[in-house]
């Protein structure tokens, strides 16, 4: 079985006590992302496995807990965890992951290319999910620049 396929599975067992609504809402969340990361890292040449392994983590604290406070630095160390528990990733691949996913909310600021395809993948799920939503005003600009990349 695959990294990613096996991960699916231990998120899957994570968020088992979630309220069913919510869990379905969650988990569509977290494969959307993990699919636009795939996406977007084959378009940048960035590794799109990690990329999606990275985008099923992202909101992980925010789910497990109910709450987005810091959910970006506390999902990165549970991903850490996750990620060695089960021996998923050696130590350089755990790193690029959970850098990422601790700095995936910071929509403003620029990071590594790496950090960049995660922070993109969550706003253009965030906008294709409810095309009826408006954009959020800090991922705004990113949003644009995402549609001329790729020519939306």
């Amino acid at each position: 079985m695959g990294r990613l396929k096996t991960l699916k599975g231990i998120i899957e067992e994570e968020l088992k006590e979630m309220d069913p609504t919510k869990k379905t809402a969650a988990m569509a969340h977290l494969y959307g992302v993990s699919l636009q990361a795939t996406i977007i890292a084959r378009h940048r040449g960035e590794n799109s496995e990690l990329l999606a392994m990275a985008g099923m983590l992202h909101d992980i604290a925010a789910y497990k807990t109910g709450s987005y406070e810091d959910h970006a630095h506390k999902g990165a160390n549970i991903a850490k965890e996750i990620l060695k528990q089960h021996q998923l990733t050696n130590s350089e691949e755990t790193k690029l992951i959970v850098e990422a996913i601790a700095h995936h909310d910071d929509k403003d600021r620029k990071d590594s290319a790496f950090d960049e395809v995660l922070k993109d993948a969550d706003v253009m799920d965030h906008v294709f999910k409810d095309l009826d939503k408006p954009v959020k005003a800090k991922e705004q600009a990113r949003y644009e620049a995402l549609c001329e990349e790729f020519q939306l």
